[in-house]
């Protein structure tokens, strides 16, 4: 039997507020993107979530789609639910979404009342639970009006199916509008979902300030943008390393010179502060301002340990992050 570390909320400052809601996420949230799906080793990916809860983490997020195949990283975790966090579910915030392609025809995809309605009640039946804590609506729709998806978003949670509602994947002016219908609907926008990374800031002029007015939270993913804010690339592309293997999330092409020479600077910062970059990385990120929490992926319970590493340091002098700064706009 899994007997949780008695002593994964000694730190209580690894918890802050999103927006201006009452609730409170981890610094450090693990996604499910990657390698819990069917194809991926179910042990493995348990002693994750296993791991994570131990250290603290209790918010895992998915989506509709998460595997592969389409749907078995929710069988996976629901599975893990069942087995080994039954009696901690009120402990927990699971969040998933649906928004990209699920099943055939023309009602598996986007943003229509029907497909995110019908997903949701597909995730929970995967996932083994009556409710989710986070529906997101995981990108926007240029067809759909957006008022018939905030109003399905809205209706999950009059009907008991999420406790709150989220996006993910919007620009600032599609949020704006979408954060107005949800207010006048009465289910608030809890949190948004941007990729977002120190090599990757398109939030930052536009979305972020939004997001602090609104009192919105933003909880970014691929903050290590997709492993090239770690050591990973430094001498080469390794055979098992996802630009070795599987072209959809990293090329080749991505680990250019430019780039690790930046990441390499970056390094040398991190080191300075008795950090490894993938910690310097996060640790940026949740000096942000309207960052609430940060959306790591694992491949193993190591990486995960790593990660929540980051946040014994999160103070940055001025010097620190004016060196930061001339790296990352340097051409």
């Amino acid at each position: 039997m899994y007997l949780p570390s008695a002593s994964r909320y000694a730190n209580p400052s690894l918890y802050r507020r999103s927006g201006r809601s009452g609730l409170k996420l981890p610094l450090i949230s693990l996604g499910l993107w990657h390698n819990f799906g069917g194809v991926d080793a179910y042990e493995n990916a348990r002693a994750i979530v296993r791991r994570a809860f131990d250290l603290g983490i209790t918010h895992f997020d998915l989506a509709n789609n998460y595997g592969p195949p389409p749907g078995s990283a929710e069988e996976n975790f629901g599975r893990m639910l069942r087995t080994d966090l039954a009696s901690h579910r009120d402990e927990l915030i699971v969040s998933t979404k649906a928004g990209y392609d699920m099943w055939a025809g023309p009602y598996g995809d986007f943003g229509s009342r029907k497909y995110l309605l019908a997903s949701l009640d597909q995730s929970l039946l995967r996932l083994g639970l009556d409710y989710v804590d986070i529906f997101y609506h995981h990108r926007p729709d240029p067809d759909t009006p957006l008022e018939e998806t905030m109003g399905a978003l809205a209706h999950t949670v009059r009907s008991g199916k999420a406790l709150y509602v989220a996006l993910s994947n919007y620009n600032h002016v599609q949020t704006a509008r979408a954060a107005k219908i949800l207010r006048e609907l009465g289910t608030p926008c809890l949190i948004h979902q941007p990729r977002y990374n120190m090599l990757d800031r398109w939030p930052e002029p536009e979305l972020l300030p939004l997001l602090e007015q609104e009192g919105i939270g933003c909880i970014p993913f691929s903050p290590l943008a997709k492993g090239l804010l770690t050591n990973r690339y430094f001498n080469g592309i390794p055979a098992d390393s996802r630009a070795g293997h599987d072209p959809r999330f990293l090329r080749p092409e991505h680990v250019t010179d430019v780039v690790l020479a930046k990441t390499r600077e970056l390094d040398t910062i991190a080191k300075s502060r008795g950090q490894t970059l993938a910690q310097l990385a996060l640790a940026w990120l949740l000096n942000q301002k309207a960052v609430t929490s940060t959306l790591i992926g694992a491949s193993r319970p190591a990486q995960v340990e790593d990660c929540v590493g980051a946040t014994r340091n999160l103070q940055f002098a001025a010097d620190e992050l004016a060196a930061i700064e001339r790296i990352l706009t340097a051409s």
